[in-house]
Formats: C-alpha cells, structure tokens, sequence
C-alpha cells in the first residue's frame, strides 16, 4: 500500500534533516538525564536503565532518518574497481548499527541479573556500539574533509559538529571501558563509565542542536551526516 506524500502519515515517515536532529536530541537527553551525577542514587537504577532504554530508540529512530538522508552507498571513481563506498553512507550505516546495539544492551539490563547475562547481553552490545559509534564519527570526519577539502575548518559550522560528535563518539568509548564487568560481577569503574556516558551524550545533543539551528537559520539542507 503505498503513502501519499502530502499526507499526515506521509509527511510523518519522511525523512527530513530536524527530525533526525530533534531524534538525536531527545535521546542523548535521555542518555544524559539516565547517567547525570546524583540521579541514579536519587531515582535509582531501574529509572536510570528506563532512561537508557527509551533513549536508545531514539538513536535509533534518528540513525535510521541519517541513512534515509545520507544517499548513495557507492560513488564511481577513476581508480580501482570504479567503485567505493561514500564515506557519508558509511558514517550512517555504521552509526545505525551501534544504536541497534545499545538497544539490545539497554533493553537487556532491565531485567538481566545474572553476572554472565550482564556481560554478554548487556556490557557486551554496549561495548559493541561504542565501537561502531567511534568508526562512525571518523567516517563523518572523512566525509567532511572530502566535502571541504580541509582538515582545519573552525569556521565551518559542519566542522565543529563532526568535532564535537567524535568527542562524544570518544567519550561513550571510554564509558564501555570503565562498564567492563568482571567474573565477580564487579563494575571496573562506575564512575568513569557514568561520566562517559554523560559527556558523551552531552556532545551529541551539542552536535545536533547546532546542526539543527544553522539549518534553520540558512533554510537549506545540510548534507554532512550529524551522528549521535
């Protein structure tokens, strides 16, 4: 059954720059409000994990509009095969991985309880996402230097949101290293992994509310993927 685009439910599933921002926004808030010092102590674990897990269908929501938008997968070229994969595509598609991944980690630490269950489906996928987060925001750095031609741009609005992004995309790393759980079902570092998380969250809502408003403010699409 096919969607007339002038339709409200049209208009709904079309993918469009603000929506893929304002995704990203809501649940790096969420990831920000579920690991913000004090509030798992005040709320409790359970509510920060419910944070967590609504966040992450945000992300995941929002990864899957940045596909929608981030084109062809593949771009002829005069070398080799004739063929590569565009590095805006590659960003998207590896950004959408990692949500999927935070969201059978956050889904799992609702009700998972044993130590081996914590480590394989919720550390694990945790771990897992950071990493495709990390390949995703050097892939949006790739693709702004092929759009820019410059590594140093601190006047391009676009730079400091891949800039911040990779920060962000750093930040969750370090998280998943200090979650690592061990046999005795020990948390190496709870802090660090709460501090990543929030400074990590607090780098992508940065990055997609200037995405957002520079889009705003020119009234024209921006073609550099934002990532969360």
């Amino acid at each position: 059954m096919s969607v007339a685009r002038g339709s409200f439910v049209g208009r709904l599933l079309m993918p469009t720059l603000a929506k893929q921002c304002i995704g990203f926004m809501i649940g790096s808030f969420l990831f920000a409000l579920g690991s913000a010092p004090g509030f798992g102590t005040w709320a409790g674990a359970t509510a920060s994990n419910v944070s967590y897990f609504i966040g992450a269908w945000f992300f995941t929501a929002a990864g899957l509009v940045q596909l929608a938008l981030s084109g062809a997968m593949t771009t002829k070229v005069s070398y080799g095969s004739g063929t590569m994969f565009r590095a805006e595509w590659l960003a998207a598609s590896t950004q959408s991985v990692g949500t999927v991944l935070f969201n059978v980690s956050t889904t799992a630490a609702l009700y998972i309880k044993s130590v081996h269950g914590t480590q394989q489906l919720v550390w694990n996928p945790d771990a897992g996402g950071s990493v495709f987060f990390l390949v995703s925001g050097w892939f949006v750095l790739v693709a702004l230097k092929h759009t820019d031609g410059r590594v140093w741009a601190p006047r391009s609005s676009d730079w400091w949101c891949g800039q911040i992004n990779m920060l962000g995309c750093i930040a969750f790393g370090v998280s998943a290293v200090g979650g690592f759980v061990s046999r005795t079902g020990n948390t190496v570092d709870a802090v660090l992994a709460n501090t990543g998380t929030f400074i990590g969250a607090l780098c992508f809502f940065s990055a997609s509310f200037i995405a957002l408003v520079v889009a705003k403010r020119d009234a024209r699409p921006v073609t550099a993927p934002v990532t969360a």
